[in-house]
């Protein structure tokens, strides 16, 4: 009988899929990504193509599931403590990146081409937190 894989979780990028592939893998699941090479030779079809699959036996896909709710996924700071949202005090809470219109990708571009050109290094790309819950944009405030 020849075994089927299911997807149970899709990743933008494989360094994710990766960790998660090492952890299911820990606990004795076999693990498939696929389309994680196509991703990493070109990040930008990560959302044309779906992003990096993981998938795992059909037998044991609910453990896997399992395994996956069990691992954290929210933000946290750098001493390990959960980021709690100032507004409804949710720990919810996601990193992202405000690239996130025309103006401030071209900025961002411009920024790169300028850095290649003059290299004034680090480049520096701007992330913010948001609440999953009231949907909060927020900045860590420095200590």
């Amino acid at each position: 009988m020849p075994q089927t894989f299911t997807t149970i979780a899709k990743y933008q990028y494989s360094s994710e899929a990766q960790i998660i592939k090492g952890r299911l893998e820990a606990d004795g699941i076999q693990v498939f990504l696929s389309d994680n090479l196509t991703i990493d030779t070109d990040p930008l079809v990560s959302n044309a193509i779906g992003g990096v699959k993981l998938k795992v036996l059909t037998h044991q896909a609910s453990e896997a599931q399992d395994i996956l709710k069990s691992i954290e996924k929210y933000s946290v700071d750098d001493n390990g403590n959960t980021i709690i949202c100032p507004n409804c005090k949710s720990e919810k809470i996601e990193l992202f990146s405000t690239i996130k219109n025309v103006k401030s990708f071209f900025a961002f571009i411009f920024a790169l081409v300028l850095n290649i050109f003059v290299n004034v290094l680090p480049l520096y790309e701007k992330h913010r937190y948001k609440c999953e819950d009231c949907n909060t944009e927020f900045d860590m405030k420095k200590s």
